[in-house]
């Protein structure tokens, strides 16, 4: 079968940004005048998915919103005749089908994504985390897609980091297969000591995996933090010989953003910012300003 589902979890509380998410999800905290998430729901509809599942939890309905038709507000822009913001805000609508589950209880990833079994069904489904930004100049699902039509079982996103910094991911260990920028996947470690991790790739928010992932999770007991933990479920399916199995990485070198930071998302912010034709200019001459360079404001 194809691919053509995403899941995307969203049911965090957002604790990092607080006060600012205390009544607003932070996936919808603004990137430039974008929110977040529909960063991510854009790449998902880029790569050919466009049947999408919003796991959610409780204070998400303006996540919600977002993505549904807004009538009285496009009345308003058209009577103004104000028509690029009206496609602004029309295209959020129109983006994708998608659908919501709840996550009653913050049981991790892992339940997050079980949640998910009977809207995808007995398919290969991606899944997107918030929280991770790709530009679109670089895409990496339509990648990971390819190698699973051609390889089967599950395919992770895997990135170099600083060693260092390894102990912050889920961390893999791999072997080579021959075709560049993409691995085999034999074991996995969910935030190791740097001291004993395996390797610096570390597996960052795409995924496309097998639906056998499914009845692992069920039979996953809670792991690191108390939470059903996705990468343990996925260190199962590198064993040789479990069905749907076999976890292949695809390595990513190119943009990525960490929203779920407060720095990394201040940088994205401003990064993105100064590649706007309408705020990059006015925006580089006041950071220069801000700090003593020539040709400032």
């Amino acid at each position: 079968m194809g691919v053509d589902k995403a899941v995307i979890p969203a049911a965090g509380m957002g604790t990092r940004f607080l006060p600012a998410t205390k009544a607003t999800p932070k996936e919808m905290l603004p990137v430039v005048d974008t929110p977040a998430i529909q960063y991510v729901v854009e790449e998902a509809v880029a790569a050919g998915l466009d049947d999408l599942l919003f796991v959610t939890g409780r204070n998400k309905r303006a996540l919600e919103d977002h993505f549904d038709r807004n009538l009285e507000l496009e009345e308003v822009l058209a009577e103004k005749g104000d028509d690029a913001r009206l496609r602004l805000v029309e295209r959020s609508s129109d983006l994708a089908r998608i659908h919501y589950v709840r996550q009653g209880q913050p049981l991790g990833l892992g339940h997050a994504v079980l949640m998910s079994r009977h809207h995808v069904g007995p398919q290969p489904f991606a899944v997107l985390l918030g929280d991770d930004l790709i530009d679109p100049r670089d895409p990496i699902l339509p990648r990971m897609i390819d190698v699973r039509e051609r390889l089967g079982g599950s395919v992770l996103c895997l990135m170099e980091v600083p060693r260092e910094q390894i102990s912050l991911y889920g961390c893999a260990a791999v072997e080579a297969t021959g075709e560049p920028g993409v691995v085999r996947v034999t074991d996995l470690v969910e935030k190791p000591p740097v001291e004993s991790a395996p390797s610096s790739l570390a597996v960052i928010g795409r995924y496309v995996l097998d639906p056998a992932i499914f009845e692992i999770l069920a039979d996953t007991p809670p792991g690191r933090g108390g939470e059903i933990q996705l990468t343990d479920a996925l260190q199962r399916l590198c064993h040789p010989g479990v069905p749907g199995g076999g976890v292949h990485g695809v390595l990513f070198t190119g943009r990525r953003y960490d929203t779920g930071d407060r720095l990394s998302y201040l940088q994205a912010v401003i990064q993105l910012a100064l590649e706007r034709e309408d705020l990059g200019g006015p925006l580089r001459a006041w950071l220069m300003g801000r700090l003593g360079l020539p040709g400032g404001e």
